[in-house]
Order: structure tokens, then sequence, then C-alpha cells
């Protein structure tokens, strides 16, 4: 048995004093630290919280001058010049703190990153990309420094070392199918805008090969074989869209109604494209029809087609059109009153029916195969949404 002395019990009284002595000096250190930041520090984070960025960089810009040795606020600092648009000031800034010659070597690399965004932002991309470029080699940065380099030659349009760079960037976790299916799709636009369908052929071949459901390929490779006179090969080339990406056959529906058109065959267009809106009652199609059935069968059969669109899918501007299909069957006092009420859900209709961006919410009347708010690729809702959700 191990002999016990008294004075051992001594010990845990010392630890326990040592322990709250350390917890003391801990906390008068974080409170000593807090003392020393200055106020404008605080102040400049108050406008940041409410979103007065010019406040905010008027502090944060006098916290600056008074610690320089700031590093991290320092570039904070850049990054909100760069947000405002006061590239010249974000330039200025990060060159001055590349000067510094004991500048550690990770904190180099970060700020040349900066500086390369900030040139990107204004204008000056040959000098971006010199940095982005040599950036390639330097492992810390590497894999952020492409990134941004991939994001620069998208807006430059400089698509074939887009590919080629995207290539590279493949991991487990990102094969970049998507974008490379689309960077192929660009060059197959310009091929076939210069009426170089052999090429055009070819790069719709490399889009399917990079993303077999890409609802662009699909649309190119109907308009390539259209081009060449291949009318029906170019229907079943849109129709094929259906079996992969059902929600795009909006933006091929008044191609295939043109197609049929030009075979003689207007009423066989109408019945496939009336059974994808039945099919699938989300598309953004009775507007394209309604005029193309009454045109076809008549006012009544245009009425009924329309009634039932509204029905199966209700949106403001399908009632808005029923209202505008029944007018001439309204007395003229009615019809003083329906006009008024047409025009008001016509009007919230305009506002509200947009293509929204399922990444970053942005809303616009145009489709873009691209967003031109957040850079994704096929973001867009092909159909427009009456809606207003934030």
């Amino acid at each position: 048995m191990v002999d016990f002395e008294l004075w051992w019990l001594l010990i845990f009284p010392l630890f326990f004093a040592l322990g709250w002595l350390a917890a003391r000096i801990d906390m008068r250190a974080v409170i000593a630290g807090a003392r020393k930041l200055p106020t404008n520090y605080f102040r400049g984070l108050a406008a940041l919280v409410d979103d007065d960025t010019s406040e905010a960089s008027r502090r944060l810009a006098e916290v600056a001058r008074q610690e320089p040795g700031a590093l991290d606020l320092q570039i904070a600092l850049g990054k909100l010049y760069r947000r405002r648009g006061e590239n010249d000031l974000a330039i200025r800034l990060h060159q001055g703190l590349l000067e510094n010659p004991d500048l550690p070597e990770p904190a180099h690399d970060q700020i040349r990153l900066e500086l390369a965004d900030d040139f990107q932002r204004a204008g000056l991309v040959d000098r971006a990309e010199e940095i982005l470029t040599q950036l390639t080699d330097r492992p810390a940065v590497a894999s952020l420094a492409r990134s941004r380099l991939l994001a620069l030659y998208q807006q430059e349009r400089d698509w074939d070392r887009a590919i080629t760079l995207a290539k590279t960037l493949r991991n487990d976790a990102t094969q970049f199918q998507r974008e490379l299916a689309e960077f192929h799709c660009e060059l197959a636009q310009a091929a076939l805008f210069k009426s170089d369908l052999e090429q055009a052929r070819k790069e719709v071949a490399a889009a399917f090969a990079a993303n077999r459901r890409c609802p662009r390929a699909y649309l190119l490779n109907g308009d390539i074989l259209l081009t060449a006179g291949d009318t029906e090969g170019a229907i079943t080339a849109w129709q094929s869209l259906e079996n992969q990406q059902p929600e795009y056959l909006t933006l091929v529906a008044e191609r295939v109604l043109g197609a049929y058109d030009a075979l003689g065959r207007t009423a066989d267009g109408i019945k496939l494209v009336r059974g994808w809106l039945e099919t699938y009652p989300q598309l953004d199609l009775a507007d394209l029809l309604y005029p193309r059935v009454a045109q076809h069968g008549g006012e009544r059969e245009g009425l009924s087609f329309l009634r039932d669109a509204v029905h199966g899918y209700p949106s403001l501007a399908g009632i808005a059109k029923l209202i505008d299909a029944k007018f001439g069957s309204m007395d003229p006092a009615t019809r003083q009153d329906a006009e008024l009420a047409r025009e008001v859900v016509l009007s919230h209709a305009k506002r509200l029916r947009v293509h929204r961006c399922q990444h970053c919410n942005f809303r616009s009347k145009t489709f873009f195969w691209k967003c031109p708010a957040c850079g994704e690729w096929e973001s867009l809702t092909p159909n427009r949404s009456e809606s207003l959700s934030v």
C-alpha cells in the first residue's frame, strides 16, 4: 500500500488556484485587447451591418491607417473598395501591401489573388490573367487561381481555353459536366452563325459527350438539322428533349410549330405541342398556342383551349387572355368593365412573370443560359413564373 503524506492534500487547492489565476489572466487579456480596438472599428462594423458601405469604408480606412500591420483588416478593406466599385483604391491598397518586404509568403499569394480580382473588375483583364496564371504554380492558392482564371475566360468568351482549363480542374467532387457542355454549345452556336455546319456538329457532339442531358445541345442539334434542310430530323431532335429535360420544351415549341408549318402539317404541330402542355401544364406554352389554335380551328375551339389551359394551370396572364378572348360576346358596358379588369391583371402579370435563377434568385424577363448575376449555367427557369417570393 502506498504511503499517504498529509502534505499531498495541499496539491489540490494549488491546482484550483492556478486554474482560477489562468482564467483571470485570459479574461483580462481579452478585455484589454477589446479596449485597444479603435472606436472606428466598431462603427465601421455597424455601418456594414446597416449596409452603409460608404461610411464603413471611411471608418475602416481610418483604422487601417492607425493599424498598418493588421493585414486581415487591410485585405477586408480592399474587398470593400472593390464591392463599391472603387477599383483604383483597391488596386493601390493591395499593391502597397505587396511592397512590404516582410510580408509572409502565404499572405503575399493571397493579396495577389485579391489584386487579380481588382484588375478584372477594373477591366484590366490581361493583368489579371497574368497574375492568376503565375499563381497556378503556387500549391497553396493554385486551385483558387484556376477557378478564377476559368471565370475570367468565360467573361472573355474564350471558350477553347475555358474547356482546356475546366478539364484540368476535374476531380471526384466536380466534373464540370454542365460547364463543359455549355462551352461547347457556345462554340457550336458561333459555328452555326457562320454556317459552318460541320464544326457546329462536332461541338454539339462534344457537348453531348460532356453532358448527355444538356438541353441546349438538343436545341442546337435541331437547329443544325433544320439549317441543313432536314426538317423532319430537326423535329425529331427537338422532340427528344422531352425524354431528358421536358421543362425546356418551351424553348423549342415555336421551332417545332414552324417546322410543321413548313411541311404543310400545321395540325400535327399543334397537336404535338398541345400534348406537351397537357402532360406538363407548367410549361409556358398557352400564349404561343392560343392564336394558332384559334386560327386553325376557329374562335370557339381557341376559347375552349384557353379555358382548359387556365383551369389546368391558373395564371394572371392566362386570365387576362381569357378575358380578352370573350370581348366579342360582351355588351358595351360589360366590355368596359372587362377591359379595366384585363388591364389591371395584365399589368401585374407583366411585372411578376419572369425567369428566375434558382441559384441566386436573379429575375429576368429574358431567358439566359448563364445567369448574368451569379454566373451559373442553366440556372434560370425556362418557364416564366408568377411569384412574389424572394
